[in-house]
Protein backbone atom coordinates (compact mmCIF):
# COMPACT_ATOMS: atom_id res chain seq x y z
CA UNK A 1 0.00 0.00 0.00
CA UNK A 2 3.04 2.21 -0.03
CA UNK A 3 2.55 2.81 -3.60
CA UNK A 4 -1.04 4.88 -2.20
CA UNK A 5 1.37 7.94 -1.44
CA UNK A 6 2.20 8.32 -5.32
CA UNK A 7 -1.38 8.59 -6.16
CA UNK A 8 -3.71 11.74 -7.19
CA UNK A 9 -6.89 9.62 -6.90
CA UNK A 10 -7.76 5.58 -6.28
CA UNK A 11 -10.87 3.51 -6.20
CA UNK A 12 -11.25 0.72 -3.16
CA UNK A 13 -12.97 -2.27 -4.91
CA UNK A 14 -13.41 -5.21 -2.30
CA UNK A 15 -15.40 -7.96 -2.11
CA UNK A 16 -18.85 -7.57 0.70
CA UNK A 17 -20.03 -10.92 1.46
CA UNK A 18 -23.03 -11.56 3.34
CA UNK A 19 -22.24 -13.92 6.85
CA UNK A 20 -23.98 -16.83 7.28
CA UNK A 21 -27.21 -15.07 9.35
CA UNK A 22 -26.99 -12.94 6.22
CA UNK A 23 -25.28 -9.89 7.78
CA UNK A 24 -22.76 -7.29 5.67
CA UNK A 25 -19.73 -8.22 5.87
CA UNK A 26 -17.35 -5.13 5.36
CA UNK A 27 -14.26 -6.38 7.28
CA UNK A 28 -12.42 -5.62 3.74
CA UNK A 29 -13.64 -1.85 3.18
CA UNK A 30 -12.33 -1.89 6.69
CA UNK A 31 -9.02 -3.18 6.00
CA UNK A 32 -8.82 -1.13 2.94
CA UNK A 33 -9.87 2.01 4.05
CA UNK A 34 -7.04 1.42 6.93
CA UNK A 35 -4.43 0.81 4.56
CA UNK A 36 -5.05 3.44 3.02
CA UNK A 37 -5.77 6.04 5.92
CA UNK A 38 -1.35 5.12 7.02
CA UNK A 39 -0.78 6.46 3.46
CA UNK A 40 -2.77 9.31 3.03
CA UNK A 41 -1.43 12.12 1.48
CA UNK A 42 -2.68 15.79 1.04
CA UNK A 43 -5.03 16.64 -1.98
CA UNK A 44 -5.85 12.77 -2.80
CA UNK A 45 -9.43 11.53 -3.77
CA UNK A 46 -10.47 8.36 -2.92
CA UNK A 47 -13.66 6.50 -4.20
CA UNK A 48 -15.25 3.63 -2.85
CA UNK A 49 -17.16 1.19 -5.16
CA UNK A 50 -17.63 -1.77 -3.60
CA UNK A 51 -21.54 -2.42 -3.09
CA UNK A 52 -22.57 -1.99 0.60
CA UNK A 53 -25.13 -1.11 2.56
CA UNK A 54 -26.27 2.78 2.93
CA UNK A 55 -24.10 4.80 4.79
CA UNK A 56 -20.76 2.80 4.71
CA UNK A 57 -18.54 5.59 2.90
CA UNK A 58 -19.64 7.93 5.62
CA UNK A 59 -20.26 5.84 8.86
CA UNK A 60 -17.09 3.58 7.97
CA UNK A 61 -14.35 5.11 5.57
CA UNK A 62 -14.85 8.65 6.29
CA UNK A 63 -13.71 8.20 9.85
CA UNK A 64 -10.77 6.09 9.19
CA UNK A 65 -9.39 8.65 6.89
CA UNK A 66 -10.13 11.03 9.48
CA UNK A 67 -8.36 9.45 12.21
CA UNK A 68 -5.06 10.66 10.68
CA UNK A 69 -6.26 14.14 11.43
CA UNK A 70 -7.07 15.39 7.74
CA UNK A 71 -10.45 16.60 7.10
CA UNK A 72 -12.80 15.51 4.45
CA UNK A 73 -13.23 17.73 1.35
CA UNK A 74 -10.33 20.13 2.62
CA UNK A 75 -7.17 17.47 3.15
CA UNK A 76 -8.86 14.64 0.92
CA UNK A 77 -11.56 14.03 -0.98
CA UNK A 78 -13.73 11.21 -0.26
CA UNK A 79 -16.54 9.66 -2.94
CA UNK A 80 -19.10 6.92 -3.76
CA UNK A 81 -19.13 5.61 -7.33
CA UNK A 82 -21.33 2.18 -6.97
CA UNK A 83 -19.75 -0.70 -9.80
CA UNK A 84 -22.19 -1.47 -12.80
CA UNK A 85 -21.42 -4.62 -14.84
CA UNK A 86 -22.69 -6.85 -16.42
CA UNK A 87 -20.66 -10.29 -17.43
CA UNK A 88 -20.63 -11.51 -20.76
CA UNK A 89 -22.57 -8.05 -21.96
CA UNK A 90 -21.20 -7.00 -25.28
CA UNK A 91 -23.44 -4.51 -25.89
CA UNK A 92 -22.63 -2.28 -22.19
CA UNK A 93 -19.65 -2.20 -21.52
CA UNK A 94 -17.81 0.34 -18.78
CA UNK A 95 -17.36 2.74 -21.28
CA UNK A 96 -21.25 2.49 -22.27
CA UNK A 97 -22.60 2.23 -18.64
CA UNK A 98 -23.87 5.49 -17.01
CA UNK A 99 -22.12 6.14 -14.05
CA UNK A 100 -23.75 7.22 -10.82
CA UNK A 101 -21.03 9.05 -8.62
CA UNK A 102 -21.59 10.94 -5.02
CA UNK A 103 -19.29 13.34 -3.06
CA UNK A 104 -19.23 13.90 0.57
CA UNK A 105 -18.66 17.25 -0.24
CA UNK A 106 -19.42 19.41 -3.51
CA UNK A 107 -15.92 19.44 -4.43
CA UNK A 108 -15.43 15.78 -3.67
CA UNK A 109 -18.74 15.23 -6.07
CA UNK A 110 -16.93 17.33 -8.52
CA UNK A 111 -13.70 15.46 -8.20
CA UNK A 112 -15.28 12.12 -8.32
CA UNK A 113 -16.84 13.52 -11.72
CA UNK A 114 -14.38 14.78 -13.50
CA UNK A 115 -12.37 11.35 -12.40
CA UNK A 116 -14.94 8.60 -14.04
CA UNK A 117 -15.41 11.83 -17.23
CA UNK A 118 -12.53 10.74 -18.26
CA UNK A 119 -13.68 6.76 -18.84
CA UNK A 120 -17.41 6.78 -19.44
CA UNK A 121 -19.32 8.72 -21.93
CA UNK A 122 -22.10 9.31 -19.19
CA UNK A 123 -21.68 10.25 -15.31
CA UNK A 124 -24.34 11.02 -13.22
CA UNK A 125 -24.39 12.65 -10.17
CA UNK A 126 -26.40 12.55 -6.96
CA UNK A 127 -26.64 14.27 -4.06
CA UNK A 128 -25.07 11.71 -1.51
CA UNK A 129 -23.15 8.99 -1.21
CA UNK A 130 -26.15 6.97 0.21
CA UNK A 131 -28.86 7.96 -2.32
CA UNK A 132 -25.62 6.41 -5.11
CA UNK A 133 -25.63 3.67 -2.20
CA UNK A 134 -29.29 3.11 -2.22
CA UNK A 135 -29.80 3.35 -5.37
CA UNK A 136 -27.25 0.49 -6.44
CA UNK A 137 -28.87 -1.94 -3.88
CA UNK A 138 -32.25 -0.94 -5.51
CA UNK A 139 -31.66 -1.81 -9.08
CA UNK A 140 -29.95 -5.38 -8.28
CA UNK A 141 -33.05 -5.88 -5.83
CA UNK A 142 -35.33 -4.93 -8.62
CA UNK A 143 -33.70 -7.75 -10.52
CA UNK A 144 -34.37 -10.41 -7.33
CA UNK A 145 -38.26 -9.40 -6.27
CA UNK A 146 -38.79 -9.36 -10.58
CA UNK A 147 -37.17 -12.85 -10.98
CA UNK A 148 -39.01 -14.18 -7.69
CA UNK A 149 -42.01 -13.15 -9.53
CA UNK A 150 -41.00 -14.76 -13.06
CA UNK A 151 -40.00 -18.05 -10.50
CA UNK A 152 -43.50 -17.47 -8.67
CA UNK A 153 -45.56 -17.75 -11.95
CA UNK A 154 -43.42 -21.03 -13.34
CA UNK A 155 -44.56 -22.58 -10.16
CA UNK A 156 -48.31 -21.60 -10.84
CA UNK A 157 -48.11 -22.66 -14.16
CA UNK A 158 -46.71 -26.01 -12.98
CA UNK A 159 -50.30 -26.49 -11.25
CA UNK A 160 -51.98 -25.26 -13.62
CA UNK A 161 -50.49 -27.15 -16.04
CA UNK A 162 -49.66 -24.31 -18.78
CA UNK A 163 -46.43 -22.84 -20.00
CA UNK A 164 -45.23 -19.65 -17.84
CA UNK A 165 -42.67 -18.88 -21.20
CA UNK A 166 -45.75 -18.52 -23.22
CA UNK A 167 -47.72 -16.74 -20.87
CA UNK A 168 -44.71 -14.52 -20.43
CA UNK A 169 -44.40 -13.92 -24.20
CA UNK A 170 -47.90 -12.95 -24.24
CA UNK A 171 -47.93 -10.40 -21.42
CA UNK A 172 -44.84 -8.95 -23.25
CA UNK A 173 -46.95 -8.20 -26.35
CA UNK A 174 -48.35 -5.11 -24.44
CA UNK A 175 -46.10 -2.11 -25.17
CA UNK A 176 -46.50 -0.63 -21.85
CA UNK A 177 -46.02 -1.13 -17.95
CA UNK A 178 -44.07 -4.66 -18.41
CA UNK A 179 -40.90 -5.84 -18.30
CA UNK A 180 -40.30 -9.69 -18.94
CA UNK A 181 -38.07 -11.52 -16.57
CA UNK A 182 -37.93 -15.11 -16.95
CA UNK A 183 -37.72 -18.59 -14.35
CA UNK A 184 -34.78 -20.39 -13.77
CA UNK A 185 -33.47 -22.33 -11.39
CA UNK A 186 -32.79 -19.59 -8.42
CA UNK A 187 -30.27 -16.77 -8.37
CA UNK A 188 -26.62 -16.33 -8.77
CA UNK A 189 -23.71 -14.16 -9.25
CA UNK A 190 -22.12 -12.19 -6.36
CA UNK A 191 -25.07 -9.27 -6.30
CA UNK A 192 -27.96 -10.43 -7.15
CA UNK A 193 -28.82 -12.73 -4.25
CA UNK A 194 -26.60 -10.66 -1.91
CA UNK A 195 -27.12 -7.08 -1.99
CA UNK A 196 -30.65 -6.94 -1.32
CA UNK A 197 -30.37 -8.24 2.24
CA UNK A 198 -27.87 -5.40 2.76
CA UNK A 199 -30.76 -3.01 2.48
CA UNK A 200 -32.89 -5.35 4.79
CA UNK A 201 -30.34 -5.35 6.98
CA UNK A 202 -29.89 -1.81 7.67
CA UNK A 203 -33.62 -0.90 7.48
CA UNK A 204 -33.75 -3.36 10.32
CA UNK A 205 -31.70 -1.08 12.37
CA UNK A 206 -34.48 1.78 11.19
CA UNK A 207 -37.33 -0.42 12.74
CA UNK A 208 -38.76 -1.75 9.31
CA UNK A 209 -39.22 -4.82 8.08
CA UNK A 210 -38.34 -5.43 3.85
CA UNK A 211 -41.31 -8.18 3.54
CA UNK A 212 -40.77 -7.98 -0.40
CA UNK A 213 -37.04 -8.58 -0.10
CA UNK A 214 -37.40 -11.13 2.25
CA UNK A 215 -40.34 -12.99 0.21
CA UNK A 216 -38.57 -13.12 -2.59
CA UNK A 217 -35.40 -14.59 -0.83
CA UNK A 218 -37.58 -17.24 0.10
CA UNK A 219 -39.15 -18.56 -3.68
CA UNK A 220 -36.11 -17.91 -5.38
CA UNK A 221 -33.87 -20.34 -2.66
CA UNK A 222 -36.69 -23.12 -2.97
CA UNK A 223 -36.02 -22.93 -7.27
CA UNK A 224 -33.16 -25.46 -7.22
CA UNK A 225 -35.70 -27.92 -5.25
CA UNK A 226 -38.78 -27.49 -7.57
CA UNK A 227 -36.14 -28.66 -10.59
CA UNK A 228 -34.75 -31.85 -8.48
CA UNK A 229 -38.55 -32.32 -8.18
CA UNK A 230 -39.10 -31.87 -11.77
CA UNK A 231 -36.21 -34.33 -12.31
CA UNK A 232 -37.25 -37.00 -9.82
CA UNK A 233 -40.98 -36.49 -11.56
CA UNK A 234 -39.47 -37.05 -15.66
CA UNK A 235 -37.27 -40.04 -14.40
CA UNK A 236 -40.70 -41.65 -12.44
CA UNK A 237 -42.49 -41.39 -15.22
CA UNK A 238 -40.08 -43.99 -16.80
CA UNK A 239 -40.44 -45.80 -13.99
CA UNK A 240 -36.70 -44.47 -13.26
CA UNK A 241 -35.41 -43.49 -9.70
CA UNK A 242 -32.74 -40.53 -9.40
CA UNK A 243 -30.45 -43.41 -7.38
CA UNK A 244 -28.61 -44.61 -10.35
CA UNK A 245 -29.82 -42.34 -13.08
CA UNK A 246 -27.02 -41.07 -15.13
CA UNK A 247 -28.26 -37.63 -15.52
CA UNK A 248 -26.36 -34.62 -17.36
CA UNK A 249 -26.34 -30.34 -16.34
CA UNK A 250 -25.90 -28.45 -19.12
CA UNK A 251 -24.30 -25.36 -17.35
CA UNK A 252 -22.76 -24.61 -14.25
CA UNK A 253 -22.23 -21.29 -14.09
CA UNK A 254 -24.36 -18.46 -12.61
CA UNK A 255 -25.45 -17.39 -16.21
CA UNK A 256 -24.45 -17.91 -20.24
CA UNK A 257 -20.85 -17.52 -21.41
CA UNK A 258 -19.72 -16.83 -17.71
CA UNK A 259 -17.04 -18.66 -15.73
CA UNK A 260 -18.24 -17.29 -12.48
CA UNK A 261 -19.93 -20.01 -10.43
CA UNK A 262 -20.56 -17.73 -7.25
CA UNK A 263 -24.04 -18.38 -5.74
CA UNK A 264 -24.76 -20.48 -8.94
CA UNK A 265 -28.21 -22.44 -8.36
CA UNK A 266 -26.88 -24.78 -10.89
CA UNK A 267 -24.22 -26.39 -8.01
CA UNK A 268 -27.39 -26.99 -5.36
CA UNK A 269 -29.14 -28.71 -7.91
CA UNK A 270 -26.02 -30.59 -8.62
CA UNK A 271 -25.32 -31.52 -5.14
CA UNK A 272 -28.77 -32.57 -4.62
CA UNK A 273 -29.07 -34.64 -7.20
CA UNK A 274 -25.60 -36.41 -6.30
CA UNK A 275 -26.79 -36.92 -2.83
CA UNK A 276 -29.59 -38.91 -4.16
CA UNK A 277 -27.70 -40.94 -5.95
CA UNK A 278 -27.44 -39.45 -9.15
CA UNK A 279 -24.28 -40.72 -11.63
CA UNK A 280 -24.62 -36.61 -12.39
CA UNK A 281 -22.31 -34.66 -14.91
CA UNK A 282 -22.47 -31.42 -16.47
CA UNK A 283 -20.96 -29.63 -19.18
CA UNK A 284 -19.80 -26.47 -19.26
CA UNK A 285 -17.38 -25.01 -21.48
CA UNK A 286 -16.36 -21.47 -19.06
CA UNK A 287 -16.22 -23.95 -15.97
CA UNK A 288 -13.51 -26.80 -16.49
CA UNK A 289 -14.28 -28.58 -12.94
CA UNK A 290 -15.95 -27.59 -9.75
CA UNK A 291 -15.80 -29.10 -5.90
CA UNK A 292 -18.84 -29.93 -4.26
CA UNK A 293 -18.83 -31.66 -1.04
CA UNK A 294 -14.92 -31.99 -1.28
CA UNK A 295 -15.57 -33.79 -4.49
CA UNK A 296 -14.18 -32.82 -7.82
CA UNK A 297 -15.91 -32.81 -11.11
CA UNK A 298 -15.04 -32.34 -14.40
CA UNK A 299 -16.64 -30.66 -17.44
CA UNK A 300 -17.30 -33.43 -19.82
CA UNK A 301 -17.13 -32.26 -23.25
CA UNK A 302 -20.28 -31.74 -25.67
CA UNK A 303 -21.49 -32.17 -29.42
CA UNK A 304 -25.01 -31.80 -30.52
Amino acid sequence: YAAVRELDALTICVPTPLSKTRTPDVQYIVSAAESVAANLRPGQLIVLQSTTYPGTTEEIVQPILERTGAKVGKDFFLGYAPERVDPGNGVFTIHTTPKLVAGVTEECLRRTQLLYGTIVDTVVPVSSPMVAETAKLHENTFRAVNIALANELALMCDRLGISPWEVIEAASSKPFGFLPHFPGPGLGGDCIPVVPHFLAWRLREYGYAAQLIEAAHEINARMPMHVVQKVSDALNEHGLPIKGARLLLLGVAYKGNVHDTRESPSLEVMNQLVSRGGDVRYCDPWVPFVELEGTRHESVAWSA
